[in-house]
């Protein structure tokens, strides 16, 4: 098993995740690619000292890119890995 400060990468600062935080209590993180529903969930309330009801996660697969550098050669972004967690109501989480 993954050791609590490795399973949430970052804290994912978009439009979208600001509204969700504001309208629905759902926060999105950047998660490791080898936890599941559960570890991220535990991992979230052990960080934050809150109440986890809902964990989806995402699967974003890396684009195909073009080098700039290279002519003819292509390559692929990073894929990444997202966990939306829904709070219940009345708990926060304050991220400065």
């Amino acid at each position: 098993m993954i050791s609590i400060d490795r399973i949430i990468k970052k804290f994912c600062v978009t439009e979208k995740a600001t509204i969700l935080s504001s309208t629905l209590n759902q926060y999105i993180f950047e998660i490791d690619s080898n936890v599941n529903r559960i570890e991220v969930a535990k991992a979230v309330e052990a960080l934050f000292k809150v109440t986890v009801t809902n964990v989806n996660i995402l699967n974003r697969k890396g684009k195909i890119k073009r080098s700039r550098n290279q002519r003819g050669k292509w390559g692929r972004t990073a894929s990444s890995k997202r966990a939306i967690i829904s709070l219940k109501e009345g708990d926060k989480i304050e991220i400065v």
